[in-house]
């Protein structure tokens, strides 16, 4: 049975799926897109989600064909045609079909796309022993220039710092903003444990406030844990307690070295370990948005 797509207003298979290549989406990367999963046949926190959606279809000025109601039940639909009860959902909204230039102005029918699918982003081993990751030499884009809180469909900044990570053997990248300081990585925010005490990077520092992200400090203020944004450099992670990051597909997983440098004891640390634990009780929870 083919996998079904969810095109503009309806669902259709794989093979009909099709967008123009004169789609500014493909030509320029204009357009914006969200990951989400699917827990037991439910999508957490979709509202958040498309929120940030249709927030960043304003920040650059694209109006979304769909409006939310319509577009929650495009993912709900496309997870059951594809009878996935556990998925990954992408969905993405392209600026549509044009003439070869930048002008927005010169396109029409802004297309949307919503694919289920499975994803495993990380084998499980690295869930039980940890990550290795590299700071890249790619800085993230600066907020001046490009805000980070859009989640656009160019992701090439973020490709060019994975590929470094990749030729040193890591599958993921540390990524600094213009100052040195600590961003996010490649696909995933970060955290660390410093005496006790959970500390993040702020939104100023260049990262996308990532729905996974802000689960997670909630589940650690109900767990009593101290929980900080605050400017955070290499060092800080070099001699924290503990490090993990955490994103839609990745959820929640455990850094235990960085750079070469041995994290904490090397293997996942017990608050690692609890906010996991929190965060799987978390998403199979019953519950409008969980």
């Amino acid at each position: 049975m083919p996998r079904m797509i969810f095109m503009n207003d309806s669902l259709v298979p794989e093979h009909e799926a099709k967008v123009s290549v004169f789609d500014h989406g493909l030509l320029y990367g204009d357009g914006v897109f969200e990951g989400l999963r699917s827990y037991g046949g439910r999508v957490f926190r979709l509202d958040a989600h498309l929120d940030r959606l249709y927030a960043s279809g304003r920040a650059i000025c694209l109006a979304i064909p769909l409006a939310k109601p319509a577009m929650a039940k495009a993912v709900v639909d496309t997870l059951a045609a594809n009878n996935l009860a556990d998925g990954y959902v992408r969905l993405v909204v392209t600026r549509g079909a044009g003439s070869l230039g930048l002008d927005p102005n010169k396109t029409s029918h802004p297309q949307v796309i919503v694919i289920a699918d499975t994803i495993s982003l990380y084998p499980r081993e690295y869930y039980e022993r940890g990550l290795r990751i590299v700071t890249a030499a790619t800085q993230r884009t600066q907020s001046a220039a490009l805000s980070p809180r859009i989640k656009s469909l160019n992701y090439l900044n973020n490709i060019m710092a994975k590929l470094e990570g990749l030729q040193a053997g890591c599958i993921e990248a540390l990524m600094l903003n213009h100052k040195g300081e600590v961003a996010e990585c490649t696909g995933d925010n970060v955290f660390a444990v410093r005496q006790g005490r959970l500390v993040t990077p702020p939104p100023d520092a260049g990262i996308l406030e990532g729905i996974t992200r802000a689960a997670v400090m909630e589940l650690a203020a109900a767990a009593g844990i101290d929980c900080r944004e605050m400017a955070l450099v290499r060092h800080d992670l070099y001699t924290a307690d503990e490090c993990f990051l955490t994103g839609t597909a990745a959820e929640v997983i455990p850094v235990v070295e960085i750079d070469g440098r041995v994290i904490g004891s090397g293997v996942p640390g017990p608050v690692t370990k609890r906010l996991t634990d929190d965060f799987h009780a978390l998403v199979r929870q019953t519950g409008a948005d969980r």
